[in-house]
């Protein structure tokens, strides 16, 4: 049985691959920080919201959590994406993901993502 903090994880994962970017801004802070290990690091709520626009798409996400582990400050997932594209081209990323929570308001203050394609 999940606990709370794994439900709110897991929505927020599926968050992501569903395209719902109120759920996705309204679990996380105005000065969140996501550092895409590799790639790049936003900050800030403005500059979050500017990143989702960006990744609209019209490929079909499915997401498969492996594990995850939480308690009352911080999370880490990891699993895979799969992405199909309108011509039916697949591709498959593992990704693991850290989140730390602000403790007064319970909202995602920082990610850090590790992502690779497989």
């Amino acid at each position: 049985m999940e606990t709370e903090k794994q439900a709110f994880f897991r929505e927020f994962n599926e968050a992501f691959v569903k395209g719902d970017t109120d759920l996705i801004l309204s679990s996380v802070t105005d000065d969140i920080t996501w550092r895409m290990v590799g790639t790049d690091t936003i900050k800030g709520i403005d500059a979050l919201r500017e990143a989702l626009q960006g990744m609209e798409s019209s490929n079909q996400f499915e997401l498969e959590i492996e594990f995850m582990i939480t308690n009352e400050k911080e999370a880490a997932l990891n699993g895979l994406i799969h992405s199909t594209n309108r011509d039916g081209e697949q591709r498959h990323y593992s990704f693991c993901d850290i989140y730390r929570l602000k403790e007064k308001d319970g909202k995602i203050n920082e990610i850090i993502s590790y992502v690779l394609e497989v």
